[in-house]
C-alpha cells in the first residue's frame, strides 16, 4: 500500500469514529479483543513496539507499521497531537 493510500484510509476510519489513540487504550482493546488492526509510528519507543506487537500476536491482530513519525500519523489522523500506535476497532 502506498502512502497516500494510507492516508485516506485513515481518513475514512477517522470519520466512522471506530478508533482508540494511545498506547493504553491500545492495549485494552487488544486484551479484549475489539481490536481489527494496529497501527505503529516508526519512531514508537521499541519497548512500547514490541509489546503491542506481542498482545497483537496473542490476539491474532494485525500490525502496520506506518512509514513516518507519531507527528505524521497524528496528522495523517487530523489531530494536532502526536500519536504514536492506534487501534482500529470495527473495519
Amino acid at each position: 500500500m502506498t502512502h497516500e493510500s494510507i492516508n485516506n484510509r485513515l481518513a475514512l476510519v477517522m470519520k466512522s469514529g471506530k478508533y482508540t489513540l494511545g498506547y493504553k487504550t491500545v492495549l485494552k482493546s487488544l486484551r479484549s479483543s475489539k481490536g481489527n488492526l494496529i497501527i505503529i509510528s516508526n519512531n514508537c519507543p521499541p519497548l512500547r513496539k514490541s509489546e503491542i506487537e506481542y498482545y497483537a500476536m496473542l490476539a491474532k491482530v494485525g500490525v502496520l507499521h506506518y512509514n513516518g513519525n507519531n507527528v505524521d500519523l497524528g496528522t495523517a489522523y487530523g489531530k494536532n497531537f502526536r500519536v504514536s500506535c492506534l487501534s482500529i476497532i470495527d473495519a
